[in-house]
C-alpha cells in the first residue's frame, strides 16, 4: 500500500511539473504576443515571384488583424546582399534597432550568418507551432549544416524540370538524356546563369550525377580535390553549351524567364525550385494545361527553406509571431495551394490539397556553392 501510494505521489508530482511547465510556455508566449503588438517587422525576402509576393499581403493581413503586427515584405534579388548589410551593421556596432527583422534563408547564407553570430536564438522550440512540424522532413539541417533552433522551416524546395506534354511527350529522365535531347533539337535547351539560384542548382544537381565521388559533395570542398571531383560536369557543359540556346553565350537570367521561353515555344524544358510550379504556372496562366513537372530517376535535389531572425532585430517579439503564423496550419495549407504559391508544406496538415513532393536528393555541403559559381564563372561567364 505503501508503494502505491508512494507512486501515486510521484506520478502526481509529475503532472503537477509538467502542467506549470505548461503553463509557464503559454505565459512566456502570450507575453511575447503582447510584445509583438504594435511592431513593425520587415521580412527581407526574395521579391521575384508575383505569387510569392501576394502570399505575403494575404500573411500581412492576417498579422495585423490577428496580433496587431505588421509584416513589410522588403525584396531583394539576393539575400547575400542583406548578409552583407547586417555585417555592415555589425562592425559599425549597431547591436541593436537594426534594420532587418526577419530574413528567408538557406544553405550558404544561413552558414555565413551563423559563423558571423548574425542570428538571434536559439529561439524555434519557443514557438507553439513547432510541435506541428513534420520532423520526418530535413528540418534541424540546412545543407548539411545544423540549425540549433536558429532558423525555423517554413518550405519545402525541390529542383524539377517542366515540359509541356503536346511539344516533348517523352521527358529525359536524367542529366545524360538532357544532352541527348539537346544536341536533338539544338538551341531548345539551356538552364540560368549562375549565381543565379536555380542556375547554380542545376550545376550542383548535376555534378552529383556526374561525378565518380558524388560522396565527397558532402564534405566541406578544401578537405577533396576539387578539380578531379568537377572534371565530368565540365566536359558535360562544354558539350551542352555548343547546342544550347544562343550556343551558350547567353543564358537565362531566371527560372521565370526559362518557363516564358518554354511557353513561346522556344524551350523544351523549363526549370523550377518547387515540385508545384507546373500545376501553380497552369493556374496562373502563365503555362498551358498541358505542362507537367517530372524530376530525373536519381531524385529532385531538395532542401527546406527558412526563417530566421537577425541578432541585432528591432522587432524580435513581432519576427517570432510572424514566424509562428507563417509555420501555422492555416497558413501552410494556404501556401500549398497551387492556387496562391504551390509551395509544400512543413508541418503536418489534416489536407495537403494538391501538394506532391518527388524523391529527394540532399543538397551538398554548402561550400560547394561559392566553389562552383566561382568556376563556371571563370570558364563560361561573360
Amino acid at each position: 500500500m505503501k508503494h502505491w501510494i508512494a507512486a501515486m505521489t510521484l506520478s502526481i508530482a509529475s503532472v503537477v511539473s509538467l502542467t506549470a511547465s505548461a503553463s509557464t510556455e503559454n505565459d512566456r508566449w502570450e507575453s511575447i504576443e503582447q510584445q509583438a503588438n504594435g511592431q513593425t517587422v520587415y521580412f527581407n525576402a526574395w521579391g521575384g515571384n508575383q505569387e510569392i509576393n501576394a502570399y505575403l499581403r494575404w500573411a500581412n493581413r492576417e498579422l495585423q488583424r490577428d496580433y496587431g503586427v505588421t509584416l513589410k515584405h522588403v525584396k531583394v534579388a539576393d539575400i547575400a546582399e542583406t548578409v552583407n548589410r547586417l555585417l555592415a551593421e555589425k562592425t559599425a556596432g549597431k547591436d541593436s534597432g537594426g534594420s532587418v527583422d526577419m530574413v528567408w534563408i538557406n544553405g550558404e547564407n544561413f552558414k555565413s550568418m551563423k559563423e558571423n553570430d548574425l542570428l538571434y536564438g536559439p529561439f524555434v522550440s519557443t514557438l507553439p507551432n513547432w510541435q506541428i512540424v513534420d520532423k520526418s522532413l530535413p528540418v534541424e539541417e540546412d545543407f548539411t549544416e545544423p540549425t540549433d533552433g536558429l532558423e525555423a522551416p517554413w518550405g519545402v524546395g525541390q529542383l524539377v524540370f517542366i515540359h509541356d506534354k503536346r511539344t516533348l511527350a517523352n521527358p529525359p529522365r536524367s542529366f545524360a538524356e538532357l544532352l541527348s535531347l539537346a544536341q536533338a533539337n539544338p538551341g531548345r535547351v539551356s538552364y540560368p546563369k549562375p549565381p543565379q539560384f536555380h542556375g547554380t542548382s542545376f550545376l550542383k544537381a548535376a555534378l552529383l550525377e556526374l561525378t565518380d565521388s558524388p560522396e565527397a559533395l558532402y564534405l566541406p570542398v578544401d578537405e577533396v580535390d576539387f578539380n578531379a571531383v568537377t572534371a565530368p560536369l565540365w566536359r558535360y557543359l562544354d558539350q551542352l553549351h555548343q547546342v544550347a540556346w544562343r550556343e551558350g553565350s547567353q543564358f537565362p537570367s531566371s527560372s521565370a524567364e526559362t518557363l516564358q521561353l518554354l511557353d513561346d515555344g522556344e524551350f523544351l524544358v523549363a526549370i523550377a525550385f518547387n515540385p508545384n510550379a507546373a500545376k501553380a504556372a497552369v493556374a496562373s496562366g502563365k503555362l498551358a494545361p498541358s505542362a507537367r513537372a517530372f524530376a530525373f530517376d536519381q531524385g529532385a535535389l531538395s532542401n527546406i527553406h527558412f526563417m530566421a531572425i537577425p541578432y541585432n532585430a528591432n522587432a524580435k517579439a513581432g519576427a517570432m509571431v510572424a514566424i509562428n503564423f507563417l509555420m501555422s496550419e492555416k497558413a501552410q495549407l494556404r501556401k500549398a495551394d497551387t492556387q496562391v504559391w504551390g509551395d509544400p508544406p512543413v508541418v503536418k496538415l489534416s489536407d495537403t490539397a494538391e501538394v506532391s513532393r518527388f524523391n529527394t536528393q540532399p543538397e551538398p555541403h554548402p561550400s560547394w556553392q561559392t566553389a562552383l559559381e566561382a568556376a563556371w564563372l571563370k570558364r563560361y561567364g561573360q
